[in-house]
């Protein structure tokens, strides 16, 4: 007798409702398998006819869809987190095309981080000094309309097939150069790859002695959390250190199903930090990102990044003014715990990098005395001795840190440059 598989993951009782209103020929144990989840994607607009009230616009968009826009895809999993009345659901806004897609501003290029000029492999960017960007994958499990690498994800690329022989190319050339000790893989997504792929790819790159850490870019434990199964929480327990960024866009994706996905990874001993694209009408709220950032905290994820949204072409519509990112970063800094306060982040064009951006006026000296604005607005005063005591607080005009403070750097713009993603 044949014994019927058992479902061995949290289920929502919205997963639950959606399952048997749009799959009732499959079984809690079909849901909980992320490969059946993966195959039952919804990728064109008669699947969505079936699962939302589309709007005119969706409508229009979707019949519009150029052939080299983004491909659609969205798991049955994520589509049961969203409204399927309401085209202003956060979530659905970010994965259901609109007109304003087929837009582009003449600000916005196909590869605004420049990571095709820092390319030095097929799928490898060395776009800072010691750390390298790998794309292992140009397949996710869900795809973003606001995404950074939308000119191939999704798509039949060289530059990122899963193809032993590209990965090798990639490997060897960290392998030869020393100066690297931080290797980010990212795609597309690697951990929609299947265990047995991944686990060469971080064995080949844990032999790599001058190698301090790997990074896994992610966004399966929000839209595919059944993927995180015992078996691929095990194998990742080998490697270490290895941490993992989580794109997290909205509290709504921390549900059951996440909570589990991030549950066994934190278990397993897997730093987490979050990575959030601050999108207009998504997330853009104080009380939105406060209660994702609390959620992230209540879930071990240690708020990261919040990015403004890159530009690439189609994504006016997601875009907020930075001051509003800004705003945002003010009404959590002192308003909660330091750990939930992401650093707001413009990624600059032309391999710029990642440049962090303040609240508040810059830091200004009166003689010795340095001038805080603190989180309610009020002026604090710091004595600066120890740069008295070296001759002086301020330093004259002429030297680069002054340029720095005047002139180069906006105020609430710092200089620093942060790691690849």
């Amino acid at each position: 007798m044949r014994r019927s598989r058992r479902a061995n993951f949290p289920i929502s009782a919205a997963a639950r409702e959606f399952l048997g209103r749009h799959f009732p020929e499959h079984s809690l144990a079909d849901w909980c398998d992320w490969h059946w989840q993966l195959r039952h994607r919804f990728r064109r607009s008669a699947d969505l006819n079936d699962i939302f009230q589309l709007s005119s616009d969706e409508r229009a968009a979707l019949t519009l869809l150029e052939s080299d826009k983004p491909p659609m895809g969205i798991t049955p999993h994520y589509a049961a987190l969203m409204d399927p009345s309401n085209p202003h659901d956060p979530l659905r806004r970010t994965h259901i095309p609109v007109p304003p897609e087929l837009e582009t501003a003449p600000e916005e290029i196909p590869d605004p981080l420049g990571e095709q000029h820092r390319t030095v492999a097929p799928g490898l960017v060395h776009r800072y000094p010691d750390r390298v960007l790998f794309l292992a994958t140009g397949h996710c499990a869900t795809y973003c309309r606001y995404c950074t690498r939308s000119r191939i994800v999704g798509r039949a690329s060289d530059e990122v097939a899963n193809t032993r022989a590209r990965w090798d190319v990639a490997l060897d050339y960290i392998a030869a150069h020393p100066v690297i000790r931080d290797v980010l893989i990212s795609g597309g997504d690697p951990l929609t790859l299947e265990d047995e792929p991944l686990g060469y790819l971080l064995e080949r790159l844990g032999r790599i002695p001058h190698l301090d850490m790997v990074r896994i870019g992610t966004k399966v434990p929000m839209v595919l959390p059944m993927r995180i199964t015992r078996a691929l929480v095990k194998q990742l327990k080998r490697f270490r250190p290895l941490w993992m960024s989580i794109h997290c866009t909205h509290p709504t994706e921390l549900g059951p199903e996440s909570t589990e996905a991030l549950s066994r990874l934190a278990d397993a001993g897997v730093p987490l930090g979050s990575q959030t694209v601050l999108l207009r009408g998504v997330n853009d709220t104080p009380d939105t990102l406060k209660r994702l950032m609390h959620g992230l905290l209540k879930r071990r994820v240690r708020p990261y990044y919040l990015y403004q949204c890159d530009l690439i072409p189609g994504s006016a519509h997601f875009r907020t003014p930075v001051r509003v990112g800004l705003d945002l970063i003010g009404t959590l800094r002192g308003f909660t715990t330091g750990y939930g306060v992401p650093n707001y982040v413009v990624d600059a064009p032309d391999n710029g990098g990642k440049i962090p951006l303040l609240p508040g006026p810059p830091p200004q000296w009166d003689q010795d005395t340095l001038l805080l604005h603190n989180y309610e607005g009020r002026i604090c005063q710091y004595p600066d001795t120890a740069a008295a005591k070296d001759g002086g607080s301020l330093p004259p005009p002429s030297s680069s840190a002054s340029r720095v403070a005047t002139s180069t750097v906006k105020p609430g713009l710092s200089p620093e440059v942060g790691e690849a993603r």
